[in-house]
């Protein structure tokens, strides 16, 4: 039905990797768990317990920090294997569901049931039987989300985690994201939270109450996606296929480094690999992405663009030294140096192909039992 209001459910896992963890070893339960590289080494955490997020600990912090914010937490490397089995048999218990499924990474995912394989008219019961299904099979708790588009049912989800089921119906959707405070808009990173506030937009309402034109000016593009989903518009589909839109490899040194030797070696590596990579996708490349971090943790990131696809390692290794060259700043030493190509081109697409040369050198809770629409 043209008119047909979707029902959109996003599916987000609890602390995946460290719920896995504590799953295999009962020992840990209760305690603060980082899954992630060791702090004496120059690692990073990857995800962490809910105990652990009690002491300031998040994803992407340095392990060192994260040891002196929590003395007494548990360090454990990742076991990938063991995460993708439960991933692969969540995403199997979607399939018993609908086939309109997105996974946006290896815990979460959109799921379209609108019209969906057991015929329930209930998007609030389908989540409910998801989240006991992935309970009983791989002992793991979810969240979800529930509402008529992906904006809202990805904000629902981490309403009331872990294990939360949020539903919020299109006649709720106003009052919902009225009271929702700049912070929780998803989409809304810090850099623009800090601008909103400084011109009074602390809560959707706020958001809701400036006008398109005044976000596109102090926004640019992105301003209409804010215009929009603080009236709960958002016509994304549910995308089956995901396309892969960069491919890139990046390392944090042992040690600070600047000798070009060891640099170059990373680059000529990343290049073979992310060659590789590219031909195994069928794919080439139109940007280079080189990403500098010094030992201060500043970051340079400059991108090339070029008019004729590629995927020859000469090439990217090429572009990638000059970038290099260009941007890198004497006398300072770097602790992480990548490398990413996207603007990919498929092979079933259309191009124009020029010969190249590899040169070299706090808010309210809402019911979850309005089953009337869903």
């Amino acid at each position: 039905m043209k008119n047909q209001i979707r029902k959109i459910i996003h599916i987000d896992m609890d602390a995946f990797f460290a719920a896995v963890e504590i799953r295999d070893h009962p020992e840990y339960k209760g305690k603060p768990i980082i899954v992630g590289g060791s702090p004496t080494k120059r690692g990073v955490v990857s995800t962490c317990s809910y105990e652990a997020r009690k002491y300031g600990i998040r994803s992407a912090m340095a392990s060192a920090l994260a040891i002196k914010l929590c003395p007494h937490a548990i360090f454990v490397r990742g076991r990938f294997e063991a995460y993708r089995e439960a991933s692969q048999q969540i995403n199997q218990i979607f399939q018993e569901f609908t086939e309109q499924i997105e996974p946006v990474s290896i815990d979460e995912a959109y799921l379209d049931v609108t019209n969906n394989m057991q015929n329930f008219k209930s998007a609030t019961e389908i989540a409910r039987k998801i989240k006991q299904k992935i309970f009983e099979i791989t002992k793991l708790t979810a969240s979800a989300g529930v509402s008529y588009n992906k904006f809202i049912a990805k904000i629902a989800s981490d309403f009331d985690k872990p294990d939360g089921l949020v539903v919020i119906p299109p006649n709720q959707a106003e009052k919902f994201l009225n009271a929702l405070p700049i912070r929780k808009f998803h989409g809304i990173g810090k850099v623009s939270e800090k601008k909103m506030k400084s011109l009074g937009i602390f809560t959707g309402k706020d958001l809701r109450e400036v006008e398109l034109k005044d976000l596109l000016k102090n926004f640019g593009k992105v301003g209409r996606f804010y215009y929009n989903v603080v009236r709960g518009i958002d016509e994304r589909e549910v995308k089956i296929h995901h396309v892969r839109k960069s491919i890139g490899n990046e390392k944090t040194f042992v040690k600070d480094i600047d000798d070009p030797v060891q640099l170059r070696d990373f680059l000529k590596t990343s290049a073979h690999k992310i060659a590789l990579k590219l031909k195994e996708k069928g794919a080439k490349a139109r940007t280079l992405t080189l990403k500098i971090k010094y030992a201060n943790f500043d970051i340079v990131t400059k991108r090339k663009t070029i008019q004729t696809p590629i995927n020859d390692e000469m090439i990217i290794l090429h572009i990638a030294e000059n970038l290099l060259l260009q941007n890198i700043q004497d006398k300072r030493l770097i602790r992480l140096l990548g490398i990413s190509v996207s603007n990919l081109v498929w092979k079933n697409e259309r191009i124009s192909e020029q010969l190249l040369f590899p040169f070299h050198k706090d808010y309210p809770i809402f019911n979850i039992d309005d089953e009337d629409f869903f």
